[in-house]
């Protein structure tokens, strides 16, 4: 491959490395990667690197950290690049005055099917919401957020037992694929951009676009009146982080996995029933939720046996 177009790569987590490692391995000429600084975490507070860091360190990329994007040193340090295409994977929302900086424009991999689940996150509300399909989209960066015109997309089926963490590895794998083939055919001209269409039924509530916003802690506290398969949706759609979570004997009790039992019970909402030895289950609207792998308050994450072996209740 030539060294055309020039590349510069925004990302921070894991997500993103799946794509900057296709580009990487196809021979793109990566002039740059822009990714966070590096921030204090843990009990130690140690300097924790982003994934995509790490990644550009050891293939030897140029490394920008900006605390601002919009700072006049970053701003002159990436036009410097002259760079043909920037291409974001997961970061932050870019001022104007970086993503209409290269002769190309800029695009982004999303995880959903646009304009379906524009936010923050995608695959967590897909799988909340029982999607039975999701699936990425690349497109060209514009004022309003996830709103560019797309250039590729790519559907795949979402299992009825599937957690956002198994979609997030599965979807990484296709985004960056996806990302491959949406450079080809920008660089070679066979690929047209296209305005998102907005669903038909839009104006009519609960059918036309759903959104998928930043979640918060309320978001994961499990409500034990609504019925068992949205409850399941909620655990799986929540897992592995940050975990949706119940109380039980006072403490926050998270659930990564879970069992659905539809059928009539004379308890009220969020009652247990145990036998001390292999399971819990919680009473639902509808029937019964049966905790498979938990995470007690304070605790490591574990098979409900495993807890129940620790914890009389």
């Amino acid at each position: 491959m030539t060294d055309f177009p020039r590349i510069v790569f925004m990302g921070t987590p894991e997500f993103a490395v799946a794509s900057l490692d296709a580009l990487v391995n196809a021979g793109y000429n990566i002039v740059a990667v822009v990714t966070a600084p590096d921030k204090p975490a843990g009990r130690g507070m140690k300097m924790n690197e982003s994934a995509v860091k790490k990644y550009a360190v050891e293939k030897g990329l140029k490394l920008l950290q900006p605390e601002k994007l919009k700072n006049p040193g970053f701003v002159e340090d990436l036009r410097s690049l002259k760079a043909d295409l920037q291409v974001v994977v997961a970061f932050r929302m870019l001022p104007e005055v970086v993503w209409n900086m290269p002769p190309m424009g800029t695009i982004n991999v999303h995880g959903s099917l646009l304009p379906q689940y524009r936010g923050a996150a995608p695959i967590n509300w897909a799988v909340i919401n029982g999607e039975k399909e999701t699936g990425v989209t690349t497109f060209k960066l514009q004022h309003e957020i996830d709103t560019g015109n797309i250039l590729l997309q790519q559907s795949f089926p979402v299992g009825t037992n599937e957690t956002a963490g198994e979609v997030h590895d599965r979807m990484k794998a296709i985004g960056a694929q996806l990302l491959l083939e949406t450079i080809k055919g920008l660089a070679d001209g066979s690929l047209t951009e296209k305005p998102q269409q907005l669903p038909e039924n839009n104006d009519i509530p609960g059918t036309g676009l759903k959104h998928a916003p930043k979640i918060f802690t309320e978001t994961c506290r499990i409500n034990w009146n609504k019925p068992v398969n949205e409850i399941h949706d909620l655990i799986r759609g929540l897992s592995p982080f940050p975990g949706a979570f119940t109380m039980l004997n006072g403490k926050t009790f998270k659930i990564f996995r879970a069992a659905k039992y539809p059928a009539s019970t004379n308890r009220a909402a969020g009652e247990y029933v145990t036998d001390n030895k292999t399971y819990i289950r919680f009473a639902a609207a509808d029937g019964w939720i049966e905790a498979l792998e938990v995470q007690p308050e304070g605790k490591r994450r574990m098979g409900i046996e495993d807890f129940l072996r620790g914890n009389r209740l």
